[in-house]
């Protein structure tokens, strides 16, 4: 558990000397994203910023680019704790360099359903697996002086109806899948944990005893209840359910209502001021309180260190999901890159976890780095994606480089400018957005290229488009849809074709009223850029020429925007329509085609046993490109397994409905997600890609594997793993737990206990040793409240990959003292 400060002077006495009024006025934020002052107590306020997967400080915008690192599911495809770790001191130096005291991560709900919309931002379908990864992120980031926040407590699986489904899910379930993640990053010390928008069981998740018991009373969590932004709905039962942290601020749903509250005795005083003492031992923690330690020194990171780290990561996680001898490509192939994904690729999933880095690294660029004479077709158009003016294509009225924003108020006067670097930009819970009645867009774009573009904008109001003087856009861009997180992020896009010259330049203006949601100062508008591209047989046409006349294609397939976001769920597993029928043409004329699947989430891949290698990138981050190219060509091996079951067809997905019926999603299927459904239904359709599973660039064997029972409970296995390959490589060997004899409760066929990550030259031997927790053989007992252990035999199997599991290894583990 991460240590505790130096001591302090005694928070009761400091909380003593603030009134009724100064202390309620903590407990809601001070902005979006910061925190009250007091300097009564000596509180200097605090910052926190969205993650997990890189900080984006307080624009959502590249006003202040971010590290973008690779996604959740990358991230955890590693299996690599270590990586992890130097990840998360990446993270918090990133935070000391924005000024962010608290990163709004780690994202640790679960893979319920493989149709979640921002699975993306989670690790796994595993509770034992997310809770080792969730410690390791809040330990490494702690350990540099920045709060982490496990998110989002608790049963926030999907994203259909969130701000008000009612998730029904029973104790044990509870238990033993959605709460032990959480528990073991409180475990490793977490400084906070962020309620979420759903109702669990009849109360909302900010007004639920599952907030104290057994968040706080159980497992010990002396940091603060953070809510999500505007997920506390009333006053009295979040007070009294022991949320201690309402935002955004400074309005909310507790101020004022809460003095009262307390006046009137609904609200016990005491209650504020163990809110408050929270609140403080955060600060002290996080070096914001005079008497407690200075923050931490955090030397800021070279641009090179964090490429380099955010390299290896991405290649890391990349899995290997079919190989025919194809791969590591040698010698000078002539390669043809096919696909829209592969011009731009698509970096990491949308809504609150995006960050803006000052430099992205597309799949064609790096394929084309490490292979000169690469080229390149679409073969479908790409779907309409207006991508910003980056910086260097834009230039202020002045001259200057970027573009020229100005606020105007109700009566017409400007009463703010700003510059922003690029085409980008956006707004959450701004206090100039929420002023102004326009915002009035100029600059000059250059053409870098000669050639045919679209050019435009997207935006959310009323809104005026002007090119060199001439109006091409004036009226009312409404909503689309019913998702209001989705539509802002993603609003309609307005774009008209230009025959351009290298050096061409358009003076653009654009005025918007924008659309607020709910009177919410929330935006995101953009004037950017998108190819033009022919016909759809045109481009599958000159996309299958190019792969008949090249020694190796590179299809590259994935999601979009629209489809892995926060705010909705997926309707289907299948990639958009057109990207099945390119893989099958293509891999008619080439038999060296190798599939790059760019999505944060399992993907239908209807072809998978027809192309030479798969390969899933996830949202690898910034470092696509460079990634890609490193384990195409062999100088990094895709390092990654699978800590989610890919299904080969809809039909066979055990659980897929994350639809509320009547308001309620009930979790029938209990302890039962996952590779765990799967395994219970003998005979059945057999998953795409199994849980665990991954190949490499050499080959493994393990062997004399053996285990023993320790005294507290659990156990120890060791084995040989052995490369007898012909390259260095990485192997991941995995224990899975299940009842050797017959049960007297309900288990899951099989369960992951521990696992161990081995990289080895060619030829050698390594001795492994798992150490399996006295948890990996119990179970929640609800009618004792407690975690028992079932006496019994117990079958532990090592393998690399849930569907290669080895002889079982047969042990009775004790009964922990005190059970």
């Amino acid at each position: 558990m991460t240590a505790a400060p130096h001591h302090h002077p005694a928070f009761p006495d400091l909380v003593a000397r603030l009134t009724l009024e100064q202390k309620v006025r903590l407990l809601t934020g001070a902005s979006a994203w910061s925190l009250h002052e007091e300097p009564a107590v000596g509180l200097r306020a605090l910052v926190v910023s969205d993650g997990p997967t890189g900080v984006r400080g307080q624009a959502l915008d590249d006003r202040a680019p971010s590290a973008a690192l690779p996604s959740a599911t990358a991230i955890a495809a590693s299996w690599d704790l270590d990586r992890v770790r130097e990840l998360g001191r990446l993270i918090a130096a990133e935070a000391r360099a924005k000024g962010v005291d608290v990163v709004l991560g780690p994202t640790i709900n679960l893979h319920r359903s493989p149709r979640g919309g921002r699975h993306f931002e989670a690790y796994s379908e595993d509770p034992w697996l997310t809770g080792e990864l969730a410690a390791a992120y809040v330990e490494s980031l702690q350990e540099q002086g920045v709060g982490a926040t496990p998110k989002h407590y608790i049963a926030n699986d999907s994203e259909t109806d969130r701000q008000s489904v009612d998730v029904r899910v029973d104790e044990r379930t509870l238990r033993e899948l959605y709460l032990a993640p959480f528990e073991r990053a409180v475990e490793a010390g977490a400084w906070l944990v962020m309620s979420s928008y759903n109702q669990v069981n009849g109360a909302y998740a900010a007004s639920n005893e599952l907030l104290r018991t057994p968040l706080k009373s159980e497992w010990g969590f002396d940091g603060v209840v953070v809510s999500d932004w505007g997920g506390v709905k009333e006053t009295d039962g979040s007070a009294n359910a022991a949320q201690d942290l309402v935002m955004p601020g400074p309005d909310g749903p507790w101020g004022e209502a809460l003095v009262a509250a307390v006046r009137a005795g609904r609200v016990p005083e005491a209650a504020i001021d163990e809110k408050v003492e929270r609140l403080l031992r955060l600060a002290a923690r996080v070096g914001a309180l005079e008497g407690a330690p200075a923050a931490r020194e955090v030397p800021a990171w070279t641009e090179e260190r964090t490429a380099g780290l955010l390299r290896e990561a991405a290649a890391d996680g990349m899995v290997l999901a079919r190989n025919k001898g194809v791969l590591p490509l040698t010698g000078t192939p002539r390669i043809a890159v096919l696909g829209g994904h592969a011009l731009r690729g698509r970096h990491q999933g949308g809504g609150s976890a995006m960050v803006f880095p000052a430099v992205e690294h597309a799949p064609l660029a790096g394929i084309a780095a490490a292979f000169p004479g690469t080229v390149h077709a679409p073969g479908i158009p790409p779907e309409p994606e207006l991508r910003p003016f980056t910086k260097g294509q834009v230039r202020t009225p002045d001259g200057g480089p970027g573009t020229l924003v100005r606020y105007v108020d109700e009566d017409g006067e400007t009463f703010a400018t700003e510059v922003f670097p690029s085409g980008r930009f956006g707004w959450l819970f701004d206090p100039t957005l929420a002023r102004a009645a326009r915002i009035e867009f100029r600059t000059t774009y250059v053409a870098p290229a000669t050639g045919r573009r679209k050019i435009g904008f997207s935006a959310l109001g009323a809104a005026t488009l002007r090119v060199d003087g001439k109006t091409l856009f004036d009226q009312e861009i409404a909503l689309e849809g019913d998702d209001v997180i989705l539509g802002v992020l993603h609003p309609p896009v307005t774009t008209f074709a230009y025959d351009l010259v290298e050096g061409q330049e358009l003076r653009i203006e654009l005025d918007v009223r924008p659309f607020l949601p709910g009177g919410v100062p929330f935006s995101m508008i953009m004037l950017g850029t998108d190819e033009v591209f022919g016909d759809p047989e045109t481009e599958l046409v000159r996309a299958v020429e190019a792969a008949r006349d090249a020694d190796v294609a590179v299809v590259v397939v994935g999601t979009t925007e629209t489809i892995e976001s926060e705010g909705h769920d997926r309707r289907t597993l299948a990639l958009p329509a057109g990207q099945d029928e390119l893989v099958r043409r293509v891999a008619a004329v080439n038999d060296r085609t190798i599939v790059v699947v760019n999505a944060g989430a399992p993907v239908l891949m209807p072809w998978l046993d027809e192309v030479a290698a798969v390969l899933l990138s996830w949202f690898p981050g910034q470092e696509f490109g460079t990634a890609l190219a490193d384990v195409l060509t062999g100088a990094k091996e895709p390092g990654g397994r699978l800590t989610t079951t890919w299904p080969a067809a809809e039909a066979d997905v055990p659980v897929w409905t994350v639809e509320p019926t009547d308001g309620r999603l009930s979790y029938e299927e209990g302890l039962h997600i996952g590779y765990r459904a799967w395994a219970r239904r003998a005979g059945g359709p057999a998953p795409a890609l199994a849980f665990g599973s991954g190949l490499g660039y050499t080959d493994w064997r393990v062997a004399d594997a053996r285990i023993t029972a320790d005294a507290a409970g659990g156990a120890r296995v060791t084995a040989t793993v052995s490369n007898i390959g012909g390259r260095a490589g990485k192997q991941v060997v995995q224990a899975f737990v299940s009842r050797a004899d017959d049960s007297g409760i309900e288990r899951p066929a099989l369960w992951l206990a521990g696992f161990a990550v081995v990289r080895a030259e060619a030829g050698t031997d390594t001795t492994i040793t798992i150490d399996l927790a006295p948890r990996a053989f119990q179970h929640w007992s609800v009618p004792e409240r407690a975690w028992i252990t079932e006496p019994g035999r117990y079958a532990v199997r090592l393998g690399t990959g849930v569907d290669a599991l080895g002889e079982e290894l047969i042990v009775t583990p004790a009964r922990p003292a005190g059970e």
